[in-house]
């Protein structure tokens, strides 16, 4: 794929992300966070921005841990 694309899904990414800021629900803050991380984590990959890859890895742990106990408790 193009760097053109994966730019545009560095974007996506950063748009997920601050939308994910603006839910005061706290679970779909967690969904909408994880989709940006994941998108992030692609992003890194892809242009081999192993920090930013790393990083977001990680959230999508947390982000993945967190909605597990929620349902878990629902």
């Amino acid at each position: 794929m193009t760097a053109e694309y994966w730019q545009w899904v560095g974007y996506a990414a950063s748009i997920t992300i601050a939308v994910s800021l603006m839910m005061s629900d706290m679970v779909k803050l967690r969904w909408w966070n994880l989709t940006g991380a994941i998108l992030f984590v692609a992003y890194g990959s892809a242009i081999s921005a192993w920090p930013v890859a790393l990083v977001n890895a990680f959230i999508v742990c947390i982000n993945i841990y967190y909605l597990q106990q929620h349902y878990r408790t629902s």
